[in-house]
């Protein structure tokens, strides 16, 4: 008799829960005046009530206990009662449990992160394609100028105003070393001996930068200087 009374009580329990859910959930859904005299249910009130009712079943959810179906079953109730009255009022904000939120964050925070290291290594790997590119052109421009050793690249090429057979002075290398020097803009080259120095990587003297030159210039800007002996 008294394992009998217990479950009546039990169902009782629930079901004036559920009445009692379906109470706490109309006092807290607030009312404004609208120009008419007619009253409107406050979106506001009907998203705090929404948002606790789904907070509470997940929360029944995330720790199930022998009655956590039916207290389930009595708050869905009450969500859609909300959710019916939300659309009356033209409540269009996307409500969720905070868990539900949380994890949503959790994954495009995820989303960033993996996206930012994609980004990355894409950068690595443009890196890397520049280098390879930069060894590849190095090499090609050996390959045109003879296969001799491109040094000092980058640098400009002037004459030195001195007289005498064609030759050069240098700041990088000893006296005697062979460098050719190859006009890129006309393609023009000469191969000359180091004899002085000087501080830049290639100096040419009168003869052998007539042999580069473009007429009127002084300069070489675009120019290949290899070690050839």
């Amino acid at each position: 008799m008294m394992n009998s009374a217990g479950k009546h009580r039990k169902r009782a329990t629930i079901g004036i829960a559920s009445v009692l859910g379906v109470a706490a959930i109309a006092a807290a859904m607030f009312a404004v005046s609208t120009p008419d005299g007619q009253a409107a249910e406050s979106c506001q009130g009907l998203d705090t009530a929404l948002r606790n009712n789904l907070n509470f079943i997940a929360g029944q959810q995330a720790k199930p206990d022998a009655l956590s179906e039916a207290r389930i079953g009595n708050r869905q109730a009450v969500v859609d009662l909300i959710q019916q009255r939300r659309q009356t009022a033209g409540c269009t904000e996307d409500v969720r449990a905070d868990g539900g939120k949380q994890q949503q964050d959790k994954a495009a925070d995820e989303a960033e992160k993996a996206a930012e290291k994609d980004a990355g290594m894409d950068d690595a790997m443009a890196g890397e394609d520049e280098a390879a590119m930069r060894e590849d052109a190095a090499a090609g421009q050996k390959d045109a100028a003879g296969g001799g050793e491109v040094v000092c690249q980058g640098s400009t090429v002037t004459l030195s105003g001195e007289g005498g057979a064609p030759a050069a002075s240098s700041g990088e290398f000893p006296e005697g070393t062979k460098l050719k020097v190859t006009n890129l803009d006309n393609d023009k080259s000469t191969t000359v001996e180091v004899t002085g120095t000087s501080g830049s990587c290639a100096l040419l003297n009168n003869a052998a930068f007539e042999q580069v030159r473009e007429p009127g210039k002084f300069l070489i800007r675009r120019a290949t200087i290899e070690r050839v002996g």
